[in-house]
């Protein structure tokens, strides 16, 4: 199941992703050829106009065809250009425009899917006074070395029941538990998950630092409710969201390149396709507003990634537009069309890598 979502996931983002290229070449007169769902082989196709509306046999994505995409025209059968509608024969900045558009298109996306998620309600940590009745007590830090860490409770745990001596904890509240733990300072206290497990923890001192005569079991609690905001704030919320997302990315992937390479790069904390496999069956088993706000982050991470100046993506074409535009004439088809051989041949390399790391985690 969780195969299925992922390739769902990335057929629609990078659907998206084509949207924007295609529209934009649209508008601006661009001819296009072809505007391809899935990869081929071509399974059909149907013609409208000027583009062919493929059907093709794998539906992991999409792509788009632009007419004289990679050359200033395509020459007819007696070698004399034909630049009418081609790519390369409009004015540079709606060259940018188009290869700029998928990922903006991406960025757009990843903003209504995190709008539609906050509308519709999303878990987040409340306080105790603004909880609902259907709030959920969750463990949001453990101490390795505290009575709750040793006893194997995990981040993200919810508590359904405490007891202590027969005693039990009516109000589940982090002050409450507080509270209870002070009042059984030594007793054992079995703590109830929402799986059905137990943990058993004995409250002892030095577990806090800097107030080590408080006894304590080594956990953080919070109230985690559903919360659901109305339009306008789900909208503003989601732009800040999504703003400050992309700023993290940005950070994450410029470091990683930038380790790279010094030859200095942690490759382990980076997911390949294999990795988000799991991570998508794991947002998914948490419900759609997760799914939501983890396939917009996804969404983000195309973003940024297809936006890197490096042959094969667009940012790299995005590169000779620009190079183009200040040397005032065109780049060697011959030259762009190696370099994007080149770049794509490495990026696939890579993909294999992080695919491998990947497995060698499974493993």
């Amino acid at each position: 199941m969780s195969i299925i979502i992922f390739l769902a996931v990335l057929f629609v983002l990078i659907l998206v992703h084509e949207l924007g290229h295609f529209a934009t070449a649209k508008w601006f007169k661009m001819r296009v050829d072809e505007f391809g769902i899935g990869f081929p082989p071509k399974l059909f196709g149907i013609r409208k106009g000027e583009t062919e509306y493929t059907f093709n046999l794998f539906p992991i994505g999409g792509f788009v065809k632009i007419y004289g995409e990679d050359s200033v025209g395509i020459e007819d059968s007696e070698g004399v250009a034909q630049t009418e509608g081609a790519f390369t024969s409009k004015a540079k900045w709606k060259q940018a425009i188009v290869l700029v558009a998928g990922v903006t298109m991406n960025v757009l996306f990843a903003w209504l899917l995190v709008a539609i998620a906050f509308g519709i309600g999303v878990r987040t940590a409340v306080s105790e006074a603004d909880a609902s009745p259907s709030a959920e007590l969750t463990v949001a830090t453990v101490l390795s070395d505290g009575p709750a860490g040793e006893g194997g409770l995990q981040v993200g745990s919810k508590l359904t029941h405490v007891e202590s001596n027969g005693e039990t904890l009516t109000e589940l509240t982090p002050s409450a538990f507080d509270a209870f733990v002070q009042s059984h300072t030594n007793d054992t206290i079995v703590l109830t998950i929402a799986e059905g497990e137990t943990v058993e923890v004995s409250p002892r001192q030095n577990v806090i630092e800097g107030n080590e005569e408080k006894y304590a079991v080594g956990i953080a609690l919070a109230q985690i409710d559903v919360v659901s905001r109305g339009f306008v704030d789900s909208v503003v919320d989601s732009f800040f969201y999504v703003v400050s997302s992309l700023k993290a990315i940005v950070v994450g992937v410029t470091t990683l390149i930038a380790q790279s390479v010094m030859m200095q790069a942690d490759f382990s904390q980076v997911a390949g396709p294999v990795g988000i496999v799991g991570l998508v069956g794991e947002a998914s088993a948490f419900g759609i507003t997760t799914l939501l706000i983890f396939t917009a982050f996804i969404s983000l991470n195309l973003a940024v990634i297809n936006i890197l100046p490096f042959p094969a993506l667009d940012g790299g074409r995005l590169l000779f537009v620009a190079i183009e535009a200040i040397k005032g004439s065109p780049i060697k088809p011959q030259w762009v069309a190696t370099l994007n051989t080149i770049g794509f041949a490495l990026l696939i390399l890579l993909m294999v890598a992080v695919t491998w790391n990947d497995i060698a985690k499974l493993i």
